[in-house]
């Protein structure tokens, strides 16, 4: 899958937490949201440089949080695990250290 299937594909899939995603639809979206995201801090940095978050970056983040956490359960799916392990997000570091290494699992 290339770069601009893997996003054309996570945002018509929107909030579908059902199918599987492949390595590369995955990691493709990793890419965009981060260059988005550096883009958009640096906007804001610009518009207001003493504040840590800006505007920019709480609308992407309002954005792309659902399909964020929706193609991360197909990606886990697709190495044979459960969506449940996106609950290790709520541990800071540690939680998301382990399911980095889970979504790098190959596919099953």
């Amino acid at each position: 899958m290339t770069f601009g299937e893997s996003i054309s594909t996570v945002f018509s899939k929107y909030g579908q937490f059902t199918g599987v995603a492949s390595r590369s639809e995955y990691w493709w979206w990793v890419l965009f949201v981060t260059i988005v995201d550096f883009v958009l801090n640096a906007l804001d940095s610009a518009m207001n440089p003493t504040s840590a978050f800006g505007l920019f970056s709480a609308l992407w983040i309002a954005v792309i949080v659902l399909p964020f956490l929706a193609v991360a359960a197909r990606r886990l799916r697709d190495s044979g695990l459960s969506w449940k392990w996106l609950w290790l997000l709520l541990f800071p570091i540690v939680g998301v250290i382990i399911l980095i290494v889970l979504l790098c699992r190959p596919s099953r």
